[in-house]
């Protein structure tokens, strides 16, 4: 199913339309100079630019030790039978993942978008195709799971348009990057802060909005479910837009294969909750989205963000003892 495509034009979706900050002068700086060396690297062969994205990642894991220390601790709850040296292993294997992931973020900016979609294998299409037969809309579950910023380009495969939920970068110069390359793809950018309205327009016409969500979420926000066989406080968003409009959840992951090949895998779309009472509703299917993306992640665990502070908000009870 990999080499039937249509990279034709996708109907658009609109933009969420909240202005942001102009940076001021330093930060402007570096994100001159993330351009530039974006573009030095992305004119690299590819063997030599794989090898400097490994070398990328052992280099941010050594600089960023706090989210070094933070990968090795998950690593720890969610493989509790590896001993150190193969926790310690896997962690950078994750690290040197995410350095790739940025090589090939800056090989799509300098390519034309089809060199990037040659790279990709669609698994599942006909499970997207059914639901988008019968309800016209999807909402898509993802992770920060192998480049997941590749299934901004994936979508072109599908032939249906893509909006995605998205939050601005803590680096504003990986922000630019990253905003650019979503934008050379073709998918709309709804900003995660007042994200409702626009996110109900995209599916009021007939497109997909994909959200990741695998990242804490604050106890306000957030409702606890299993992950790698602990609570972790996890967005409702997802459950409750997907009850509320009837919208079905298909979860899409992608895979590093080899170097410069990736595989996309549709889904299933989730069964919908038993439970008829709202609040309840809510936790089951966002427990059944978390155990989604944690059998996604237990395929290629080297290809996950690590790195990110997965169970930092904790439970009433565990937090205040």
């Amino acid at each position: 199913m990999g080499d039937e495509r249509d990279v034709g034009r996708v109907p658009a979706l609109p933009h969420s339309d909240r202005p942001r900050a102009r940076p001021g002068a330093a930060t402007a700086l570096r994100i001159a100079l993330a351009h530039l060396l974006a573009a030095a690297v992305a004119r690299l062969p590819a063997p030599a630019a794989f090898v400097a994205g490994r070398r990328l990642g052992d280099l941010a894991a050594l600089a960023l030790r706090r989210r070094r220390r933070v990968s090795l601790a998950n690593v720890a709850v969610a493989f509790p039978d590896l001993t150190p040296a193969a926790r310690r292993r896997l962690a950078r294997r994750a690290w040197q993942h995410f350095g790739m992931t940025l090589v090939e973020v800056a090989r799509l900016l300098d390519r034309p978008l089809e060199a990037t979609l040659d790279e990709l294998t669609l698994d599942g299409l006909e499970h997207l195709q059914r639901v988008m037969t019968e309800h016209g809309r999807a909402l898509v579950l993802t992770a920060h799971l192998g480049n997941w910023e590749y299934l901004a380009a994936a979508h072109r495969l599908t032939g249906y348009p893509l909006a995605i939920v998205v939050r601005p970068l803590d680096s504003p110069a990986l922000d630019q990057l990253a905003e650019a390359m979503r934008r050379k793809t073709g998918v709309a950018l709804i900003d995660k802060r007042g994200a409702l309205r626009p996110v109900l327009e995209a599916l009021r016409r007939g497109g997909l909005v994909g959200i990741l969500l695998d990242q804490n979420a604050a106890r306000r926000e957030g409702v606890f479910v299993p992950f790698f066989g602990r609570a972790a406080s996890t967005s409702r968003s997802l459950a409750l837009l997907a009850l509320r409009t009837g919208t079905p959840i298909v979860p899409i992951f992608i895979r590093r294969e080899a170097v410069g090949r990736h595989r996309v895998v549709i889904e299933p779309p989730l069964p919908p909750p038993a439970s008829s009472d709202l609040e309840a509703a809510v936790v089951e299917l966002t427990a059944r989205c978390t155990e989604a993306i944690e059998t996604a992640i237990r395929r290629a665990p080297e290809q996950w963000l690590w790195s990110h502070d997965r169970w930092r908000t904790r439970p009433p009870a565990v937090a205040s003892a």
